[in-house]
Parts: structure tokens; sequence; C-alpha cells
């Protein structure tokens, strides 16, 4: 497979990139944290590709990212009060919701009924997901190594291995997302991040 770089500036580029995901490929795109690597969410066979491409433990998760806290209902169920108030309020940022899976996703996705939500907040990535819908997202990098913030850095580790990439620039890095649960009736941090269990009570009260 030969990766295709790709720069966001082209008008074309977001277009390809969608057209790539829809017919089963894997396409890296800048978020506001580093490069993602994605998937046709309802597309098992894709997200396959994903633990593939990155030699990645089928135990873990993969989350989901999307364009708006709209796109909860297609991703999730029984989403509750504190999940629905969250996504209002932080989204697009650094906050990922743990929720229940919604029935029409395929399980490749997590071996648990749950999943990680968030709307990230870049608009290359924004835009992606505007015209292609929710997608399944890891971090664009092999299982192991260094989290990759330019589109180089992505073609070092994974050419010949996916698609597309989808060259945004350098991304600023920095704290992951703060993790919540939102499965019980009580919210519960799971990784600690930027929104504090402070802000998260303030969006709640």
């Amino acid at each position: 497979m030969k990766t295709e770089l790709l720069s966001t500036k082209l008008p074309d580029a977001i277009p390809r990139a969608a057209r790539v995901l829809d017919r089963g490929g894997l396409v890296a795109f800048p978020t506001d944290t580093v490069y993602g690597l994605a998937a046709q969410i309802t597309n098992a066979d894709a997200v396959e590709k994903l633990y593939q491409a990155k030699v990645r433990d089928r135990a873990k998760a993969i989350a989901v990212l999307m364009s708006s806290a709209a796109d909860l209902v297609r991703v999730a169920k029984n989403i509750n009060t504190a999940a629905q108030r969250l996504a209002d309020h932080f989204w697009p940022g650094p906050l990922t919701l743990v929720v229940a899976r919604h029935p029409s996703l395929p399980k490749i996705l997590a071996p648990t009924p749950t999943i990680g939500v968030r709307v990230p907040d870049h608009p290359d990535a924004l835009a992606l997901m505007d015209m292609s819908g929710p997608l399944a997202v890891t971090s664009a990098n092999l299982a192991g190594d260094e989290n990759t913030r330019t589109a180089n850095d992505v073609l070092a580790q994974l050419d010949g291995c996916i698609d597309l990439i989808l060259d945004g620039g350098r991304t600023p890095g920095g704290q992951p997302s703060t993790v919540v649960d939102c499965t019980t009736p009580q919210i519960k941090i799971l990784r600690p991040g930027p929104i504090s269990q402070g802000d998260l009570q303030n969006a709640l009260s």
C-alpha cells in the first residue's frame, strides 16, 4: 500500500479523505492533542485494520470522535442527563465521556459494552467528521511508540500501513483529555486531565 500525504489546505483534501473512509480505508488527521488514525465506525473490517496498522492489543478499546454533541445519540444508548450536560458544556474540548455503546456499532470497537466518545477542538478534524460522521479513532502511532504531532511523524511510523495522511501542521500535544464514566448515577473520573472535578461539578450544578 502507498500512503498518500495531502495538505488540508487543498480544497479537495477533506472530501477525498471522507471517500477513503467510506470505502473502508484508514485516514490519519490532526486533532487538538495529537494526530489520530480513523476508520468508519460502522465498518468492522475497517476497525480491524486500525488494530492491525498499529499492532494494537484487541483488548484495548477504540474511541469514537464526533463533530458535535448532537451525534451522541448515534453512538450511545441510555444517555443520562449528566452525560448530555457535560457534552453540551465542554464539547468541543478535552473531555471524553464513557457511555453505553449503541447496539448498531460493531463489538470490535471495545471488549465491554461501553465506549469513550469525544468532540475534538480542531477545525480539520471537525470538517472531516462533518462529512464522514462519527469515526473510530485511535492515536496515529505504532502501539508503544511516541504519539505523533506532525504528518511526517505519522509517515515515519505508519507509511505503507494506512491509506492517507491529512497534513494539518503540528498539533498542540499537551495533556490527554479528562475521561469521565457516565454509565452510573454518579459520574467518576477515570483519567485526570485538563477538566477538573470542580469544572465538572460546576457544569452539572
